[in-house]
């Protein structure tokens, strides 16, 4: 969804011809996919970094970026399987998409962790492990909640809203309906006017441009995610409207343009520190055998509404990973 690193990294190292180096018996390999290397999946490749040192065991991480892109993500399962790493951790490039590569890793007895986003309902259940994802219909809610507490201070009965998305995974179709449904709970009169993809920075803001000239009266944009957020955020900014934004998924940028309040209104998080952390222990459980009763691990929804609230995470979050 972002800038991404094009290499694949093993260790540090670039995985050249497909082969991993020799290692000692003792050490568990793990595969960690990402979807990027930057904003939410660096805060998740930290916390799946981080966890992975606790545990007082050899973990030996095989990671890359899958670029948004479901035949590098199946190539990468294929190099994995191959390898026979112990577990596999990914979000899941697509519902449908990414069925095939994780049967295969299924079929080959190596455990599947899904974060963030997953395959589809009877897939998920036949060949993942475990989930962990924030329930996104709860997360869209609370975003929902706070824009209409700021429709009903303004006064604003029937406010237009265009929605710039990432709903190509259905984490995000789900984000949507969470948010539209709490937002006219409280303010019936109003309404999604324009739906549009756009999850680079770059491609959210040319998409966001195009709404503000297509409805020149638009009240608000929800950025699906956090491209989608700043995009937005940036070019209400370029053209000088007075179009507020409610967005996902902290950054440092996100929380800057937050603690600003003029465009930017409210945030709603998961932490990719935790999500990781979670992920690679359910990694573990995996390997070591554990019976799963429930694949899915539920992860915290953070709101962030006020200067202060964006102060505070960025003072939390000195190095600026989420």
């Amino acid at each position: 969804m972002r800038v991404l690193a094009s290499l694949f990294m093993l260790c540090g190292f670039a995985l050249g011809l497909g082969t991993l180096p020799a290692q000692a018996a003792s050490t568990t390999s793990i595969g960690a996919i990402y979807l990027d290397s930057q904003g939410y999946y660096a805060g998740v490749r930290k916390g799946v970094q981080d966890g992975a040192a606790t545990m007082h065991r050899s973990i030996r991480l095989v990671e890359t970026t899958a670029q948004d892109d479901p035949s590098k993500e199946s190539a990468f399962i294929d190099t994995l399987i191959s390898a026979n790493v112990k577990a596999i951790l990914l979000s899941a490039v697509s519902a449908e998409g990414s069925v095939h590569a994780i049967r295969r890793a299924h079929q080959a007895g190596i455990p599947v962790v899904c974060y963030n986003t997953c395959i589809s309902g009877t897939a998920m259940k036949t060949y993942v492990y475990a989930y962990v994802v924030g329930d996104p219909v709860a997360f869209g809610t609370k975003l929902g909640e706070a824009a209409a507490d700021y429709f009903v201070k303004a006064g604003i009965t029937a406010p237009k809203i265009g929605v710039v998305n990432c709903e190509f995974v259905e984490v995000c179709i789900n984000r949507r309906k969470g948010f539209q449904a709490a937002l006219l709970k409280r303010v019936p009169g109003a309404k999604l006017v324009d739906n549009q993809q756009g999850t680079t920075v770059d491609a959210s803001v040319a998409v966001s441009e195009k709404m503000l000239t297509a409805h020149p009266d638009l009240d608000a944009f929800f950025g699906e995610s956090g491209g989608a957020t700043l995009g937005a955020t940036k070019a209400v900014q370029q053209n000088g409207g007075k179009t507020v934004v409610f967005g996902s998924d902290m950054t440092t940028d996100i929380a800057h343009a937050l603690a600003d309040h003029k465009i930017l209104k409210a945030v709603v998080d998961i932490s990719g520190k935790a999500v990781g952390h979670l992920a690679i222990q359910e990694a573990m459980d995996a390997v070591d055998g554990k019976t799963q009763t429930d694949p899915t691990v539920p992860a915290a929804i953070d709101l962030y509404k006020t200067p202060d609230q964006a102060n505070a995470w960025l003072q939390t979050h000195a190095d600026g990973i989420p």
